[in-house]
């Protein structure tokens, strides 16, 4: 049985005109997910710009730039709700400049879309964003064929894509990849099944996503707890309350529970498990609590509870996959603010390893200028061991972000190997 208010988060990819925004627009219109003023005035501009009827895409589309070029340029994040789940969309950019903005919209995403037009099967753009989708270990892929009535509704057409799709994604580390046939701007197999698909037996695209299992992707194994604040509420009722407050990153914590705080090294017991509406028996992730202990030891922001026979391991040298977000290049041995879970450190980029060409994926050691959307395999080296875990296992504890110190811009987004 679904819980309703499990909330799914998915991207959509592809390159330019496979019809994103169109799906997005489609989805939320054909499942009543849109306000009458937001479709009256899309209706109003569908008029002024010519159309029969609702461009779609102006759902989403909501930047001026994009609406006078007709492409995607920022992240578009979009919020709807059906009876059996919640969903948050982030429509992200198809154009190879804006890497970084696909990078962003889908580092916390439980599914991406990845669009492909039927009649031009897998191009470059579909395997930058199937490779980027795989690095951010992103645990369902639904593969969207698009434009199914510009060929005829053809069987042989969608088999096709999924032959040139699954030759190229064997290389890739992805656990689950499924295969719709849809017509973004007609409406097959999006919400409603297909009338002119008899031949695919498979769930409409809105069916997939409110039926597809994913309590299993969290980390349930390993404990983890960046404590983000300690409370202390000094009040009648509370004098002695001495709670470390944040969220679950991975793992269940229960009342009892032998735990060791790094990186001291201290061990202790939860006493309780506390939250606005009361006492908790355990917490999972991604709950947000406060964890008192049954001694008093010295805790503050930055630092992680953990279990004591299932540690992280403390490093002041990590190898990591970056994506460089930033307009100026990274600055050979700068220093930068990493902020990885609510710990703050110093950093600086060692050593570039190498460049991934984004067209090709092949490794190029030679390459070590990294610039805006360029992703690098890199040696970060730390002033104070951060509490880390590999990417793969746990993308709470396995990712991070450097922030350039003079002008506390983010400029790069990295996932520790």
């Amino acid at each position: 049985m679904l819980d309703n208010n499990q909330l799914l988060r998915f991207t959509t990819a592809g390159s330019v005109d496979d019809g994103k925004s169109t799906l997005i627009g489609r989805l939320l219109y054909d499942s009543k997910s849109i306000f009458e003023d937001q479709l009256e005035a899309i209706e109003n501009t569908s008029k002024q710009k010519g159309h029969e009827g609702v461009d779609l895409a102006l759902f989403t589309d909501g930047l001026r730039d994009e609406r006078e070029q007709g492409i995607t340029i920022d992240v578009a994040y979009r919020y709807f709700t059906t009876p059996k789940r919640k969903f948050i969309i982030a429509d992200t950019p198809g154009h190879i400049q804006y890497t970084r903005n696909m990078v962003t919209g889908a580092s916390t995403a439980n599914a991406a879309i990845i669009l492909v037009d039927a009649r031009h099967g897998v191009i470059e753009q579909t395997k930058r964003h199937a490779f980027i989708a795989s690095l951010l270990q992103i645990p369902h892929i639904i593969v969207c064929i698009n434009k199914m009535d510009l060929v005829d509704f053809k069987e042989e057409a969608y088999n096709k894509v999924i032959g040139q799709f699954e030759e190229f994604s064997s290389k890739l580390l992805v656990k689950d990849v499924r295969f719709i046939p849809i017509s973004a701007l007609l409406g097959d197999n999006v919400v409603n099944r297909s009338e002119n698909m008899g031949w695919y037996q498979g769930a409409p695209l809105l069916h997939t996503l409110e039926t597809m299992h994913i309590s299993s992707d969290i980390n349930k194994v390993d404990a983890r707890f960046p404590v983000q604040t300690v409370l202390r509420p000094q009040s009648e009722e509370y004098r002695d309350y001495r709670g470390y407050a944040g969220r679950v990153a991975s793992g269940v914590f229960r009342k009892g529970d032998e735990v060791t705080i790094l990186p001291s090294g201290f061990t202790s017991k939860i006493k309780s498990i506390d939250t606005n509406d009361g006492e908790l028996e355990e917490a999972f992730a991604p709950m947000s609590v406060s964890i008192t202990l049954e001694d008093d030891i010295d805790i503050s922001r930055g630092d992680m509870i953990a279990r004591s026979n299932n540690k992280p391991e403390p490093s002041q040298d990590v190898e990591a996959m970056l994506c460089w977000l930033h307009n100026d290049s990274a600055k050979p041995r700068a220093k930068y603010t990493i902020r990885h879970t609510s710990n703050e450190q110093k950093a600086m980029i060692k050593e570039v390893i190498y460049k991934i060409d984004i067209n090709t994926l092949n490794r190029k050691p030679e390459d070590v200028e990294m610039g805006m959307n360029d992703i690098c395999k890199v040696k970060i080296r730390t002033t104070k061991p951060l509490l880390v875990d590999s990417y793969r296992e746990n993308r709470t504890t396995g990712s991070f972000i450097l922030v350039d110190e003079n002008t506390n811009e983010t400029v790069a987004a990295g996932m520790i190997v």
